[in-house]
């Protein structure tokens, strides 16, 4: 039964492998979240849950507003950039 109970829990964490490729700020919101809830009342789990989530979509925005910087000429510091010589 024992070994049974470790196969499954290996071939769920296998499957579920290919999905962290994309999971771009989930690891630091997971840490900063799991601590967070620690220290308010040891709710770890539940904190790093939400923590994923929230860096999941600082993440997201922040790629998403490099991508428009990029479209405008613009680095993500808000300095223009120019294609042709010197200024």
């Amino acid at each position: 039964m024992r070994s049974r109970l470790i196969a499954v829990a290996l071939a769920s964490a296998l499957a579920c492998a290919p999905g962290l490729a994309s999971a771009k700020g989930c690891l630091k919101g997971a840490a900063v979240g799991g601590v967070a809830g620690h220290v308010a009342g040891k709710h770890g789990v539940a904190g790093a849950a939400v923590g994923c989530a929230v860096g999941h979509h600082q993440a997201k925005v922040k790629e998403k507003n490099a991508a428009a910087a990029q479209a405008n000429g613009t680095t993500a510091s808000g300095v223009q950039t120019t294609t042709t010589g010197t200024k």
